[in-house]
């Protein structure tokens, strides 16, 4: 196979403005700016990680994304008040054996979860 992940991006209104809570957010920072219509965030501390694309599109978002990013923590409850402070919307959280999860919107309404293992 001779293919890799190179990274997700987000469809959005304005990248730059999604940009400041999504660096924020995970500790990144933006590597490629195309004129604020396509911005890509890389971690500062590992750089060898997938990036994360903001790509300016003309329609809003209506209903729920199709695809989602899930992130990983221990401290589920204190990285979703973290998010939120920032400008995320907390929405449910759930749970099946094994993990909990909390589902949040960024400050333009693209859903990602929050999860953390449980016994």
């Amino acid at each position: 196979m001779n293919i890799t992940m190179g990274g997700i991006t987000i469809d959005c209104a304005d990248p730059r403005s999604l940009a400041e809570f999504w660096t924020k957010a995970l500790d990144l920072e933006t590597v490629f700016d195309a004129d604020g219509l396509y911005l890509q965030l890389r971690s500062r501390v590992r750089p060898e990680q997938p990036y994360l694309g903001l790509q300016k599109v003309p329609e809003e978002l209506t209903g729920k994304n199709r695809v989602h990013v899930d992130f990983a923590t221990d401290d589920r409850e204190g990285e979703v008040d973290r998010l939120v402070a920032l400008g995320a919307t907390r929405g449910d959280t759930h749970s099946m054996p094994g993990l909990d999860w909390t589902v949040l919107q960024d400050p333009e309404g693209n859903v990602f979860c929050v999860g953390s293992p449980h016994e």
